[in-house]
């Protein structure tokens, strides 16, 4: 009876409950542990981290619709606003994990301050797009809603953040993700900074607390799907929901194995 009240009153353990989601959770929790316990993690944690964070920066700009080479942004050389944006991203996420549970819509628009520094007028970051401004749209997912109803679903989404689910990590952090690309709330830079709030949700649930896996590589190396899983969110559907999430679970193992081959490349030296 217990599981079925708090079913009812959260809406995230509703998710956690369809079809599928529960294996899919255990398999990026078992490639993430996996990570989580590798031996040269013991030595060189910092390095993989920076990997992870580097590579995932560089895989997020080229969702919204950047150019730039890996080795290009790893030189230091692209000049792409999106890549320096998400870079910038990278960079503060471990001091945004305490700001996140308490005050979610802070650390969004300081995320979005940091992601479109060089895309979007100063008078513009951190704040929610206006009726008069229009809203990019990398992904081809049409329309976002109207402002207003922006205003109204993010004070959702802080509400059920803040109220704290049951559900897993990837559950909440797949829902974050979705629905800021859904709403793209600011206008350029949404991307990023979506997809930086389902690494940071990571983060701070535990999951991955030194942020070494990068969901946003899964997410690139599924391109396709990613956009199609996005697709199905909008829907609102169960179905829609649940094909995002096990989209994001496989994302999340995907940004985990590379991690991995990154800790066994250092290995061998």
């Amino acid at each position: 009876m217990d599981g079925v009240n708090a079913a009812t009153t959260d809406p995230l353990a509703r998710i956690a409950e369809l079809p599928g989601v529960d294996e899919a959770v255990a398999e990026a929790r078992t490639v993430v542990d996996r990570l989580l316990g590798h031996r040269v993690l013991r030595r060189r944690s910092a390095d993989v981290s920076l990997e992870s964070a580097l590579r995932g920066a560089h895989a997020s700009a080229v969702l919204d619709g950047a150019e730039a080479p890996l080795e290009q942004v790893r030189s230091g050389e692209a000049d792409d606003p999106r890549v320096k944006g998400a870079l910038r991203v990278s960079g503060e996420l471990g001091q945004l994990v305490e700001t996140w549970p308490k005050a979610p819509r802070q650390a969004l628009a300081r995320l979005h301050t940091l992601a479109a520094a060089d895309g979007a007028g100063a008078d513009r970051l951190g704040r929610p797009r206006s009726a008069a401004e229009q809203a990019e749209d990398p992904a081809g997912l049409g329309a976002p809603p109207a402002p207003i109803e922006v205003e109204v679903r993010l004070e959702a989404l802080g509400a059920l953040l803040e109220r704290r689910s049951s559900a897993p990590a990837p559950v909440v952090s797949a829902v974050v993700h979705g629905e800021l690309m859904a709403l793209r709330p600011f206008g350029w830079g949404d991307g990023v900074v979506a997809r930086a709030a389902e690494r940071l949700v990571l983060i701070e649930r535990g999951l991955d607390p030194k942020s070494l896996a990068a969901p946003e590589l899964g997410h690139l190396q599924r391109r396709e799907e990613y956009t199609a899983g996005l697709r199905a969110y909008l829907t609102g559907t169960p179905e829609g929901v649940r094909t995002w999430v096990l989209h994001c679970c496989a994302a999340i193992a995907d940004g985990a194995r590379d991690s991995l081959a990154t800790c066994e490349a250092l290995k061998r030296g």
